[in-house]
């Protein structure tokens, strides 16, 4: 898993810098790539370089995009064939232009790229996504995005920073403003950080087993101005917590009432409660209510059974459960939205279940299978 700690902004030169740290033997597939690309453009060659530096007294690593300055203006449909194949650049350039034509308001094919059409925007996009393929981490945390103040001069005029597409890519996560006067989030650098996040928050617990720390291009005096991506894995493990079963073995209910008594221990705090059936003396069947609760509603759990059974006393059984972290969401199967949960081990979902009204309902409305459903939701989520 990674932290990525934006908290002094991002820029595809940063965040490059950042992942050839954590991975300098991928600087040569990263060129190739680029390579391949921009041969496609019909456009001369990009170099990638690295170096050491330091920003703010901060040891660094600067990823130098070098290349021809152009001031050739290129369209989302010049650009888009030329990344074929390369499927995680073309999503990032995708959501550049489709942020670009909210901000402007025309059709997604007429965006001209200008701040980030250029060359060095494009080598940037293709090395980070093939060093974020090669690198391959479960889960990308991203920390809330520092970016900037103040005006930037631009192909539209002096914009307020941050400037329109960085605030469309990054609505709906966390950002900030800083205390210095410039722009400290690129759109290549929220694109990237939007593409590769998989949740936004501060340093998870973690057990960080390397660092890397992509510099910016100026060296600011208020704090270092890094990108840094802390590599590693989760350090939860399931906890565990002291429940009470409380349980009794009846002989003598009429069976119709055991739903409602299932329900109603639920009502009265249990976690969970079953039936299980069993064999009393001389032959008998009879059936055991167990109730799984908090210390704190046991006496309310056994209240119900002494209210709502048969039975004349009840047992009390401590326990530890581990559960595992869990969490919720929502993929689209055909259309239809269902939720997923899934149990987390060790920065990996080890158990993925839809929930199964949901799929049951999408696959009456879609004519298929509920198992296929229930196979690809499954798929989806892991795959998220």
């Amino acid at each position: 898993m990674w932290w990525i700690d934006a908290g002094a902004g991002a820029s595809g030169d940063m965040l490059l810098g950042a992942l050839l740290a954590l991975d300098p033997q991928g600087l040569a597939p990263a060129q190739q790539a680029v390579d391949e690309v921009l041969g496609r453009l019909g456009t001369e060659r990009v170099h990638l370089e690295v170096q050491t530096t330091r920003r703010a007294g901060m040891a660094a690593t600067q990823a130098h995009v070098r290349c021809e300055q152009t001031a050739e203006h290129r369209a989302w449909r010049d650009i888009a064939p030329a990344l074929a194949g390369f499927d995680h650049a073309e999503t990032v350039f995708g959501s550049l232009a489709a942020a670009e034509a909210q901000v402007h308001g025309v059709p997604i094919d007429d965006i001209h790229f200008h701040e980030v059409g250029a060359l060095d925007a494009i080598a940037d996009i293709v090395a980070v996504t093939t060093l974020w393929q090669r690198l391959q981490p479960s889960v990308v945390v991203v920390s809330p995005v520092c970016v900037g103040s103040g005006t930037l001069r631009t192909a539209h005029g002096e914009l307020s920073v941050p400037v329109p597409a960085v605030v469309q890519l990054l609505r709906g996560s966390p950002s900030f403003a800083g205390n210095s006067a410039h722009e400290a989030c690129t759109p290549t650098g929220a694109a990237l950080l939007q593409f590769m996040a998989t949740a936004w928050g501060f340093q998870p617990l973690m057990t960080v087993d390397r660092i890397g720390i992509g510099a910016g291009g100026r060296d600011l005096p208020e704090r270092p101005n890094v990108v840094r991506v802390l590599a590693g894995h989760s350090a939860e493990r399931p906890h565990t917590q002291g429940l009470v079963l409380v349980e009794t073995t009846i002989d003598d209910l009429d069976p119709r009432a055991y739903p409602d008594v299932l329900a109603r221990t639920k009502q009265a705090g249990a976690l969970e409660s079953w039936l299980t059936q069993v064999v009393m003396k001389q032959g008998r069947p009879a059936v055991v209510i167990t109730a799984l609760c908090e210390p704190s509603s046991a006496a309310g759990v056994a209240e119900v059974l002494f209210r709502e059974t048969t039975t004349l006393g009840v047992r009390y059984t401590n326990v530890d459960r581990q559960a595992l972290h869990r969490d919720f969401v929502s993929v689209q199967v055909q259309g239809q939205a269902i939720r997923v949960k899934r149990g987390w081990w060790d920065g990996t979902p080890v158990t993925v279940q839809p929930e199964y009204r949901e799929a049951l309902a999408a696959a009456e409305v879609t004519g298929r299978p509920v198992r296929h459903i229930l196979e690809e939701a499954r798929r989806l989520a892991t795959e998220q």
